[in-house]
């Protein structure tokens, strides 16, 4: 074979390597009966045992959970109530799966006694004492080397104990808590085998569980009362401390209306603050002026002169007079002589005016000078006024700070005494209110249907489960199942055509079938088979000759010898054919026709003892010739190779149309691949449901790595009844009418 065909082989092995959905859907058709069968056994045992549970009653309360409290009075805070968060209704429910509720349950309705409630424990009291225990105790005593049990007496309350913790943990595992969603309603169910114990213990669930808030509440209002009475204690007792500390300090510092003394002293600090900053701006006006009047040898005229002596009312109305008096002299002066009395008066006048001036000045300067003094005088008085009206001031404000402290803590502490009071007071008038969180909506009713076991629903799963396993393990033994059964498989698996297939025929066990079989008018469907075969061959060499035909297998009694007897007998009908037996180490064709164990044959052709004309048998019955194998040579293999087996091939191509080669299996020996060297086309026997195709596969894989070209597969022994029942081969009994001669058969 080129390796132009062993490429497309590998490609057609890739391709398979695809999921193949017909393929499944053919391997579930064929084993569907199979899978109803299995499907009907497991269900309709599902159906018997579902008939002897016991009947489960399932029976709901609803109840309404408030988002909100109904707060009569602002006491949120003593039993931390937060009904806003989302985290409220989650708690809520937890508080309904708790332990609490079932135990309260179980001793308000005595569960414990229940005959549901106590099966279990009493079966397994009795169990305890059976005899079976007894006899592990006596051996377990008889051997010391065994770890021994102590056993432990139980005393009544212990196993009234126990019987009470089965009863809460039963209860908790037959209660469902159903969130209604998206509102705040939530169902409590239960499920026991009887209807109304069933309702009896939903209703009382959601009794416990409002009893348990009510409860929950006047217990945290009795804890919230002693508190509060414990602390109201200590507050009163703070807030008399604070007022007794406070009086003495009123007291010993003689304080009235310290608010009323600290406004006052803050006004006179106040006036005292703006006549001293008065008198610092006079101080410093008249210290100007002083200093400027004052300075050393200043004349009379040059002090006149100063601004502030000049413009003194006083100085200036002088001044005006002077100046009047120079005039009137200046005018009488160029009237009158020095010594004329007018003269003189007018002088005299004039020098009286500027003694007056100059005698005013000097009062005034003396004046300002009184002035300074003056000023000064009052600066430091006021200035130590206001030192001791800030230091009074400040002691003032320093007795009023400590007062405000005290004030404080005084009004702490009466907030705090009045807080508790009145929270004291609101708990003790909650005291016989009773307020819930939650109310019942709709009572359980005991239920008229046992809501479990649902058998209907359980039969269909069954079914349908039964039936994927059933499915399930026709593909898995269809997936482990390796060896060839249909034209399907050989495509698929081995990546070969299908040249034709040999049903099985009835014979005796550990005989081979009848040599002449093929020629029994009884067997259609066999010689119809074979013939099927020859035609297939002859189709398939139709554009070069196909002269001779290597017949193998992979491993022995897979039927090749009477594959290559019976093809034989198909293309002797119509054509000259030599059959050749190339076995020389178990050989069987000579065997099959009866012939003598020292008939010479291949091996003594080739080793040059007789002639092919003393080695050639003839059948008379079928018209072929056979070419046994003849007397077994030490050396098969170098025979086969030898060059005379080639010139032996050579010469009976030129006597015959069809030479028919059965050689030794494959994978036995290597003399079928040897003597395909000398073949032109090569028939692979495959026994079906027989030979795994990896087997199958490193036969045909020899053949391939040598270039030898593969004709096609045979499938042998295939078992009509069972291809007609998965019908993995009906198309080809269709095809060439075999069930028609079956048929025909079995009318005769």
């Amino acid at each position: 074979m080129t390796n132009n065909q062993v490429s497309s082989i590998d490609g057609k092995a890739d391709e398979i390597e695809f999921i193949d959905l017909s393929h499944y859907f053919k391997v579930i058709k064929r084993a569907m009966w199979r899978i109803l069968a299995l499907s009907l056994a497991l269900t309709t045992l599902v159906a018997l045992i579902s008939l002897t549970l016991t009947p489960q009653y399932s029976a709901k309360v609803s109840i309404l959970i408030a988002a909100e409290q109904s707060n009569v009075l602002s006491i949120n805070e003593v039993y931390g109530l937060d009904s806003n968060r989302r985290g409220y209704f989650e708690t809520q429910y937890e508080i309904l799966r708790s332990r609490q509720i079932a135990a309260r349950v179980v001793d308000r309705l005595n569960l414990q006694d229940n005959e549901y409630f106590n099966s279990d424990i009493q079966q397994e009291e009795q169990q305890s004492s059976s005899w079976w225990d007894d006899t592990k105790t006596a051996i377990k005593s008889s051997l010391p080397f065994l770890p021994q049990e102590e056993v432990v007496e139980e005393t009544e309350d212990e196993v009234a104990q126990r019987r009470r913790e089965y009863a809460i943990m039963l209860l908790m595992d037959r209660t469902q808590i159903l969130p209604m969603y998206h509102t705040q309603v939530v169902e409590i169910a239960v499920q026991t085998p009887n209807a109304k114990l069933s309702a009896d213990l939903a209703n009382n669930i959601a009794d416990v569980y409002i009893e348990n808030y009510l409860v929950a509440k006047l217990e945290m209002t009795e804890k919230a009362t002693k508190w509060l009475n414990e602390s109201l204690q200590g507050l009163r007792a703070n807030l008399d401390e604070s007022e007794r500390k406070l009086a003495e300090f009123d007291e010993s510092k003689q304080l009235v209306n310290i608010n009323g003394v600290g406004s006052l002293a803050s006004d006179e600090l106040q006036q005292l603050s703006d006549q001293l900053i008065e008198a610092q701006v006079a101080l410093k006006r008249n210290q100007a002026i002083y200093e400027q009047v004052n300075q050393q040898g200043l004349s009379e005229t040059e002090l006149a002169s100063v601004p502030e002596v000049l413009n003194h009312p006083s100085i200036q109305s002088i001044k005006t007079e002077e100046v009047l008096a120079q005039s009137k002299v200046s005018e009488l002066r160029e009237v009158y002589g020095p010594k004329h009395p007018v003269m003189i008066a007018a002088n005299a006048e004039l020098s009286s005016i500027q003694l007056s001036l100059t005698q005013q000045i000097g009062r005034l300067v003396s004046g300002i000078t009184s002035e300074y003094r003056s000023t000064e005088a009052k600066v430091k008085a006021l200035q130590k006024d206001f030192s001791e009206a800030r230091a009074d001031f400040r002691a003032l404000s320093s007795l009023e700070n400590q007062r405000k402290a005290m004030q404080r803590d005084l009004d702490i502490n009466q907030q705090l005494y009045d807080s508790f009071f009145t929270r004291l007071k609101e708990t003790d008038q909650l005291d016989g209110f009773e307020s819930t969180h939650a109310r019942i909506l709709d009572e359980a009713k005991p239920p008229l249907y046992a809501s479990a076991p649902q058998k209907r629903l359980i039969v269909m799963i069954a079914f349908v489960l039964s039936m994927g396993l059933g499915v399930t393990l026709a593909l898995v033994l269809d997936a482990i199942n390796s060896g060839i059964r249909s034209s399907e498989d050989v495509e698929r698996k081995l990546a070969q055509r299908m040249l034709g297939i040999i049903p099985w025929q009835v014979h005796r066990k550990k005989h081979d079938l009848s040599l002449r079989h093929y020629f029994d008018p009884k067997q259609h469907m066999f010689s119809e088979a074979v013939r099927t075969l020859r035609t297939g061959l002859q189709l398939l060499n139709l554009d070069r000759l196909s002269q001779t035909i290597l017949v193998t297998s992979s491993v022995p009694e897979e039927g090749k010898s009477t594959v290559s007897i019976n093809l034989a007998f198909a293309l002797g009908q119509l054509e000259k054919v030599l059959l050749i037996d190339t076995d020389l180490r178990r050989p069987t064709i000579a065997k099959q026709f009866s012939l003598p164990g020292f008939q010479p044959g291949v091996s003594n052709v080739v080793s040059g003892s007789h002639s092919l004309e003393e080695c050639i048998v003839t059948d008379e019955e079928s018209n072929i010739d056979i070419l046994c194998a003849g007397t077994l040579p030490p050396n098969p293999q170098e025979l086969l190779a030898s060059n005379k087996f080639a010139e032996l091939m050579q010469e009976l191509r030129k006597n015959y149309t069809h030479i028919i080669i059965d050689s030794a299996p494959t994978l036995a020996v290597s003399d079928a691949i040897i003597v395909s060297k000398q073949c032109d086309s090569l028939v692979y026997v495959v026994r079906a449901d027989h030979t795994s195709d990896k087997t199958i596969k490193n036969g045909l894989s020899r053949y391939i790595e040598i270039g030898q070209r593969i004709d096609g597969i045979v499938l042998n022994q295939v078992d009509i009844k069972k291809a007609n029942h998965r019908d993995s081969y009906s198309g080809y009994y269709d095809q060439y009418g075999y069930n028609n001669y079956q048929n025909s058969d079995n009318k005769s």
